[in-house]
């Protein structure tokens, strides 16, 4: 009787569980259709949907194993409304290795991490040459810095891409095609940035929006944690969480605000457009889905590779660097090139017929 009593009790306390990470994996889903302004508890729990999901496949697996088949029809239900969210970070298609030859545009987004301000300009070097080969016809650059040295990274770019057109100081786009206007889109109280450049692409016009949104805030704070803790002072650990926890916060609702900014430009562009550039923020997120509105999500689309990682940090493998585009275009390659290692982010490429 103690036996079966003990199993009552597991199988109840697993019951309990299996509601709580379905109910938490339904409110992150829909988490990132609220503004995290003032909604902070439920936005965040978007960034741990990877995770709520791989707990309803063990619980899943657990009610199987149990043949309690009524309650494995919650882990099931959650696991099916996750699909339009493991969309935007698996895609298990092969990467097209014609697409090249296909009539079209290919455009990057890369944050360059300032060359990691290295001197001889070799990381600026080793880029283009990748641009080369990849053979990209527009670049957009976050991080970006002129200057590597004595040498003016633009002279070494302009003969492959010879028009070039900067935003703020470290954002810049580099084309193959003319280009016709620009703009920059400044943000308030923050060094983070937009750019906008009309370009003409045989005779069609095309806007490109280069984005750099507002960091999470996690590194900075890192940062002054090691600072005082090598000057001898002790940090309790409660306090780095809270600390960790305002950034976070305090960064999810200043890149809703730019977001917004963002998408009011998009909606006001009456010819086709690309979105591209470093949103700092995760995919189903508050920012993804203001920034993504009516525009088609590249990798959804077209993505290829598997698990879609283009931040380079083993503890923070996430996706957070994209490429968006109208619905008149069409999407035929995206990828990240994991092999590029010259930043603390990978290079994202999309070839878009035209």
């Amino acid at each position: 009787m103690g036996k079966l009593a003990v199993q009552r009790y597991f199988s109840l306390m697993f019951l309990i569980l299996t509601v709580i990470v379905m109910a938490f994996t339904l409110i992150g889903l829909f988490g990132g259709s609220v503004d995290p302004t003032g909604n902070t508890a439920m936005a965040m729990l978007v960034y741990i949907l990877p995770v709520l999901i791989l707990c309803n496949v063990l619980l899943l697996i657990y009610w199987l194993i149990r043949r309690k088949w009524l309650w494995s029809i919650m882990p099931v239900l959650s696991i099916l409304c996750s699909i339009p969210y493991t969309g935007t970070i698996i895609q298990f298609g092969s990467l097209d290795t014609s697409a090249d030859n296909v009539r079209g545009i290919k455009v990057a987004t890369y944050n360059v991490e300032a060359f990691t301000r290295e001197t001889t300009g070799f990381k600026a070097e080793a880029i283009l040459a990748e641009m080369k080969k990849q053979k990209v016809d527009v670049l957009c650059m976050q991080e970006y810095l002129e200057n590597s040295g004595d040498k003016k990274n633009s002279d070494s770019y302009k003969e492959y891409f010879p028009y070039m057109q900067k935003g703020r100081f470290d954002m810049v786009i580099y084309s193959k095609y003319p280009i016709k206007e620009s703009k920059t889109i400044l943000f308030e109280n923050t060094n983070n940035s937009a750019m906008w450049a009309t370009i003409n692409v045989k005779g069609k016009l095309i806007r490109v929006f280069n984005v750099h949104l507002e960091t999470t805030g996690f590194n900075r704070t890192m940062y002054h944690v090691g600072k005082l803790a090598s000057q001898g002072h002790r940090v309790e650990d409660n306090r780095v969480i809270r600390a960790i926890y305002g950034n976070y916060t305090l960064g999810m609702v200043v890149r809703a605000g730019q977001a917004r900014t963002i998408a009011s430009e998009v909606q006001q562009t009456d010819i086709p457009v690309i979105l591209c550039g470093d949103f700092n923020d995760v995919p189903y997120s508050y920012v993804y889905n203001t920034m993504l509105g009516e525009l088609v999500d590249g990798f959804k689309e077209c993505g290829s590779g598997g698990l879609m990682v283009t931040f380079r940090q083993p503890k923070k493998p996430v996706r957070i660097d994209y490429i968006f585009h109208s619905e008149s275009l069409e999407g035929i390659t995206y990828y990240a090139n994991d092999n590029v290692t010259y930043s603390d982010h990978f290079p994202v490429f999309m070839k878009i017929a035209l």
